[in-house]
C-alpha cells in the first residue's frame, strides 16, 4: 500500500506537469527570474535576482507539507499556496500549487479565479466539487483519493467535504503566478464600499432586512 507521502508528492508532481502544459502567464525570456521581493519596483510580476546568486533553496518548499487550521473560519476550511515568499523560484514560472485541508462537512465556497484554471487531486476523504459553466449548468462529481477534477479559468466552484466526520485533504494546481480568487457571496455583500441596498434586493430579489443579515452573518 502506498505511504500518504508517497501519494502526496506523485500528486504534486503530477499537477506541476499538467498545469505547466497549459500555461496562462507570459512565458519567460531566461532559466528562471528569482523573485527579488525586496525590489522598489512595481511591475506586472516581480524583479529578478542576480541569476549568479541562484541556488537549490529558491526552488524548494515546506509550505504544503503541514496541515492548515480549519478552525479560522466558520466554513472550515483552510488554503495554503505556494508564492514568490515561500519558493521564489516559482516567479515567472505561470503556476501556482495550493494544500485544501477542509474539515468534517467543511466547505471553501463558491469563488472563481479570474485568471486560471485549476486541477484539484484529492488524497484524502470524499468531496463534492463542482462549477457552474456560463449557460448556467452545473457540473458536479464527487471525488475519492486518486481522483481528479478540472475547474476552468474563470468559472464559479466549489470543494464540498461531503464526510461529517473525518477531515478531507486535496491538492490544487492552478496555471498562474497569481491567479486572484473572489469569493462570491463576500464580494457581492461586503464590498466596500458596499454595493447598494436596491441592487442586491433587485438582483437576488429579497428585502432590505435579508440584505442586512447576510451581511452581518458573513462579516461585512
Amino acid at each position: 500500500m502506498m505511504k500518504p507521502t508517497s501519494l502526496f508528492l506523485q500528486s504534486l508532481t503530477c499537477l506541476i506537469l499538467s498545469v505547466g502544459l497549459s500555461k496562462s502567464d507570459p512565458d519567460p525570456l531566461q532559466d528562471y527570474c528569482i523573485a527579488n521581493t525586496n525590489s522598489p519596483f512595481f511591475i506586472n510580476g516581480v524583479p529578478c535576482i542576480n541569476p549568479n546568486l541562484a541556488s537549490a533553496s529558491h526552488f524548494t518548499t515546506s509550505a504544503l507539507g503541514k496541515p492548515g487550521n480549519t478552525e479560522a473560519n466558520f466554513l472550515k476550511f483552510n488554503v495554503t499556496l505556494t508564492n514568490i515568499v515561500n519558493l521564489p523560484g516559482l516567479n515567472t514560472l505561470g503556476l501556482t500549487m495550493a494544500r485544501v485541508d477542509i474539515d468534517a462537512n467543511g466547505l471553501v465556497p463558491p469563488h472563481v479565479h479570474p485568471r486560471a484554471s485549476e486541477v484539484t487531486i484529492c488524497l484524502r476523504g470524499a468531496l463534492l466539487v463542482g462549477f457552474v459553466d456560463t449557460s448556467n449548468r452545473l457540473l458536479a462529481q464527487q471525488l475519492r483519493p486518486g481522483d481528479s477534477f478540472v475547474f476552468p479559468k474563470g468559472a464559479i466552484h466549489f470543494l464540498y467535504n461531503i464526510d461529517s466526520k473525518n477531515m478531507a485533504l486535496a491538492v490544487s494546481g492552478l496555471n498562474s503566478q497569481n491567479p486572484g480568487v473572489q469569493i462570491a457571496s463576500t464580494a457581492i455583500f461586503t464590498s466596500k464600499p458596499n454595493i447598494p441596498d436596491e441592487v442586491l434586493e433587485k438582483a437576488f430579489q429579497i428585502t432590505g432586512q435579508d440584505v442586512a443579515r447576510i451581511r452581518k452573518n458573513l462579516g461585512g
